[in-house]
């Protein structure tokens, strides 16, 4: 008997198909991932980060895995913004100068009108860092 996952995908588990489901654990796994492969230096837009993670469209799920994040956490979190190249947090928070902070710590620099350069800082999977 022939079964697939949620998603269509099917999966085998010996010389029988299993069907699994993906669990918004899974998808935040998937996403913090991506996350951690994010160079110092560099920026990732929400939409890069679903898409490497698998989750095309699925910028809005990005930026929910972030902001349930522990306090603490080692994520770089920090090094993903928004397809304009500026940072989405409430300008003026203590979070958005927390971000500023750290991207400025490793070498990123921010133009006149608060945005990053994204054709400088953005980060494609696959080329050396130019930093």
């Amino acid at each position: 008997m022939t079964r697939y996952t949620a998603i269509g995908q099917q999966q085998t588990l010996g010389t029988r198909p299993v069907a699994t489901r993906t669990t918004p654990g899974d998808i935040d796994q998937r996403i913090w991932q991506v996350i951690m492969m994010i160079p110092a230096g560099k920026v990732a837009t929400y939409g890069d980060v679903a898409g490497q993670a698998g989750l095309p469209g699925g910028a809005r799920r990005v930026g929910r895995s972030l902001s349930n994040l522990p306090r603490g956490t080692t994520l770089p979190w920090h090094r993903v913004i928004n397809a304009q190249g500026r940072l989405s947090l409430p300008h003026g928070s203590a979070a958005y100068y927390a971000q500023r902070e750290r991207l400025e710590a490793e070498g990123v620099v921010f133009q006149g009108n608060g945005g990053i350069s994204m054709r400088r800082y953005r980060w494609c999977p696959g080329e050396a860092s130019t930093r």
